[in-house]
């Protein structure tokens, strides 16, 4: 019988914090993560046992999800079906006639799930080819990218204080594991830095330590009055004005900052 809550241990040490197993028939097991697809559905993953093995899938709804915004007769050619071929392959995930399943090898579970994750993402990314939705491709590049060099337990995206029951003020991702947590918000346009603004600034009324970083999609498509105040709440040795540019950099100082 599988130990239900080691495996659990293992997915929140190795992808996020956030992650639950819940048991849905036999052998079978639901799996809940902070991932979601670009409406607001969270992804579909199940923990399963199958011919002997354990696999994770997400049992067809990945390429149903997608085929809400991408026709079926164009989901798999030109660009889009090169970027799916190659990310099943980069990440060994198989495609059973529209299901995704990839192996779990050598009871590495937290492994299994990390890539599995990765590969739906960059797969559900195949619908910005068709629209002009760069502010949500950001916004999943930059949870990918806290993933890939934050360990798991030690970040949680879309983080609210205990006092705020509403959730009112939330941080993108906290990371913690230093002397003062990180609040790290993605921004990509006026509102969402108004927004972090906003929680910022309650956050030290509040009187919770904190350290803010910011990390801008492109800083000179937020107004310039926005990125003031903004300011005046985050310093700008924290401020990352190009996402795509820094990567390198901003990956530096998160690994500093875990020393």
């Amino acid at each position: 019988m599988m130990d239900a809550i080691a495996i659990e241990k293992k997915f929140s040490q190795k992808v996020a914090k956030e992650i639950s197993l819940v048991a849905e028939g036999d052998e079978r097991y639901v799996v809940f993560t902070p991932f979601m697809f670009d409406d607001g559905d969270h992804l579909v993953i199940a923990l399963k046992r199958r011919n002997g093995k354990w696999e994770i899938s997400d049992e067809g709804h990945t390429y149903m999800q997608l085929s809400y915004e991408v026709d079926e007769a164009d989901m798999f050619r030109g660009t889009r079906g090169e970027i799916i071929a190659t990310t099943l392959k980069m990440f060994h995930v198989q495609d059973r006639d529209g299901e995704l399943v990839i192996d779990v090898i050598d009871g590495d579970y937290g492994e299994a799930l990390f890539a599995f994750v990765q590969a739906l993402l960059r797969i559900a990314d195949v619908s910005y080819l068709s629209r002009d939705r760069t502010g949500r491709a950001f916004q999943v590049d930059f949870s990918r990218f806290m993933t890939e060099v934050v360990p798991g337990d030690c970040m949680q995206f879309n983080w609210h204080a205990r006092r705020d029951k509403a959730g009112k003020y939330r941080v993108d991702c906290r990371v913690k594991g230093m002397l003062r947590p990180l609040f790290v918000y993605a921004l990509d346009s006026d509102e969402r830095a108004r927004d972090a603004t906003i929680a910022l600034h309650q956050f030290s009324k509040w009187g919770i330590e904190f350290e803010p970083v910011g990390v801008f999609q492109d800083v000179h498509a937020v107004d310039g009055k926005v990125r003031e105040r903004f300011n005046d709440v985050c310093p700008k040795q924290n401020q990352f004005a190009k996402f795509g540019e820094e990567r390198g950099r901003f990956a530096d100082f998160l690994r500093g900052r875990m020393r």
